[in-house]
């Protein structure tokens, strides 16, 4: 069987995710999705674990700092090009500008040094930092909600906002793309949202960073946030 037919039959075997918001559950188990997915050609078995692994904060050691996550994310965003470097280069440009708000809201007079962040707009950001949205409004609208959320320390409605504009972005990039390796990713990154907002209740989010506090972070919960986005399950 060709790898064409195979990735037709591997799409269609998965079930539909339906409304990020209305789910109570992921389409199918974890297990049941990668024993699913090794159909998969080994070298786009390897692509779709190294993109995860970069989206997923749980991925990453508490040693991973922000300069070498940015440098990791270069690395495999030039490597990819193309639809899955753009999809990549979106999470990490959204991650970088939310992570800007967060240190500006803990009163960071600006970004905490070089190689903070990732993308096109970090250069823009440093020069615009007391703007309210960076002045990227234009680029990114949602930016003044995400800033009216951190000013009310509505956790969960951020992340519901960081949620909600991911998977419409997805919804985006999925167009043209039915029964090829790029629908086996957009497939398997809305499996993630759903899996983290069906993961948890408004406690569980709220209560995150008292988690991470507990650990050991202690008044460094904040710093670590800011640093990775991917804490909150960006």
């Amino acid at each position: 069987m060709d790898r064409d037919t195979r990735y037709v039959m591997l799409i269609c075997s998965l079930p539909f995710h339906g409304p990020l918001f209305g789910a109570h559950h992921t389409p199918l188990s974890r297990l049941r999705l990668e024993q699913r997915l090794r159909v998969l050609e080994p070298e786009d078995a390897v692509t779709l674990r190294r993109v995860t692994e970069i989206l997923d904060f749980s991925h990453h050691s508490m040693e991973l700092t922000d300069a070498e996550l940015v440098r990791r994310t270069g690395t495999l965003e030039a490597e990819l090009a193309g639809f899955l470097g753009e999809l990549l280069r979106f999470r990490m440009e959204m991650r970088t500008l939310l992570a800007a708000q967060r240190w500006r809201r803990l009163g960071q007079a600006g970004p905490p040094g070089p190689g903070w962040g990732y993308g096109r707009w970090v250069a823009h950001i440093e020069r615009n930092w007391h703007e309210p949205g960076f002045r990227l409004e234009r680029f990114f609208p949602w930016v003044t909600d995400a800033e009216r959320l951190l000013r009310a320390d509505d956790s969960l409605g951020l992340e519901r906002l960081k949620l909600a504009v991911t998977w419409a972005h997805l919804d985006r990039m999925s167009e043209g793309h039915w029964f090829d390796f790029e629908a086996v990713v957009l497939y398997v990154l809305r499996w993630e949202l759903i899996a983290r907002w069906t993961g948890q209740d408004g406690d569980a989010a709220l209560g995150r960073f008292d988690t991470l506090a507990a650990a050991g972070l202690g008044p460094h919960a904040d710093v670590i946030a800011a640093v990775h986005p991917g804490a909150m399950h960006a």
